[in-house]
């Protein structure tokens, strides 16, 4: 995981007043440590510039240079070197930096981590799914693991990868459903989680059909007299990071100019629809659109990318209701 200060800024407003008298892991203090100082801290050290980091942090930089001198009085060494443009790390710095992304993380993620412990023996499925899964596929596949066990209460969170992957770091769902691909990297495709296929599903290039029921638009060099029309998949979807990691240098074989941009793949499908240009839609969203020619396929099979659907979990032990589902949905395998 990654560890900022944008993934762990929910937390800062309720850490801001917090106070700890001792801590034990580096020294005995001469004074009290006050949390937000880490943020601080973390901040300096990625801009290397007291006044950009000041504004990032909202404060004042006379107030933030003091919060700064304040850890340093704390730790009772230097952190950061003054006399260099950026200002850099001093060796103590660079050694402190870790434990405070490692402090940051780990604070972060108490609440949730409390949540769970609380919620050890509920019967609560707790799940966050991408969108367009969670209106297509999740129903049908809720389904087939019903079949060998009665589900509880399932709480789910319909959002963009980015923010699934956010909840399950910070332990406030049990599992994240979501597409995949081997090119595809992202923060759950680590050691500190577990996954499995419980489905297929392929990105499909598709667009209005127009006379004789041919492409609107369509992704060909040879006919691409003018810049194809495109609509994109921001960063912060799922689909997008695919769409990029895939086929990001065979676009650039054909003139597009991106005309329109949207988190959602529901959202694309809309503007396809209205003849705006090509989208890579799920199949599993246009299925039957393309069966009643409302979409048509708008390249080549090559410029299709097939895709898993996965479930995501943390290592740790999730609670009894959660480990129960976690066996149904292994053991019930990939829904075609």
């Amino acid at each position: 995981m990654q560890v900022g200060r944008t993934e762990c800024s929910s937390f800062v407003p309720a850490a801001a007043n917090a106070r700890f008298g001792s801590f034990d892991a580096l020294r005995e203090p001469t004074m009290n440590f006050n949390f937000v100082w880490l943020e601080d801290f973390l901040s300096l050290a990625a801009t290397g510039n007291f006044s950009r980091s000041a504004e990032d942090r909202h404060s004042s930089q006379p107030a933030f240079s003091r919060r700064i001198r304040a850890l340093e009085e704390w730790i009772g060494a230097a952190l950061v070197d003054r006399t260099t443009q950026p200002a850099q790390l001093t060796e103590v710095g660079a050694w402190f930096k870790g434990i405070a992304e490692e402090l940051v993380a780990r604070a972060a993620r108490l609440p949730g981590e409390a949540k769970q412990v609380a919620e050890a023996s509920s019967v609560t499925l707790r799940i966050a799914s991408t969108h367009a899964l969670s209106f297509t596929f999740l129903p049908r596949w809720l389904r087939s693991v019903e079949s060998s066990l009665t589900l509880g209460p399932v709480e789910l969170t319909s959002d963009v990868l980015a923010r699934c992957e956010a909840q399950m770091q910070e332990g406030k769902v049990h599992f994240v459903l979501a597409h995949a691909h081997p090119r595809m990297h992202g923060t759950l495709e680590s050691e500190l989680y577990l996954s499995t296929k419980i489905g297929s599903d392929q990105l499909v290039p598709v667009s209005r059909p127009g006379e004789g029921r041919q492409p609107l638009h369509r992704l060909e060099k040879a006919a691409a007299k003018e810049p194809v029309p495109l609509l994109e998949y921001t960063d912060a979807s799922g689909m997008g990071r695919i769409v990029r990691a895939v086929l990001g240098r065979k676009l650039e074989e054909i003139p597009h100019q991106v005309v329109f941009t949207a988190h959602l793949a529901s959202v694309l499908r809309s503007m396809v629809l209205d003849g705006r240009g090509i989208a890579w839609l799920p199949r599993t969203l246009v299925e039957e659109d393309l069966d009643a020619r409302r979409l048509v396929v708008a390249a080549e099979p090559r410029w299709s990318v097939d895709l898993e659907i996965r479930l995501y979990r943390q290592q740790a032990e999730v609670g009894r209701a959660a480990e129960a589902f976690w066996r149904a949905a292994t053991e019930s395998g990939a829904v075609p």
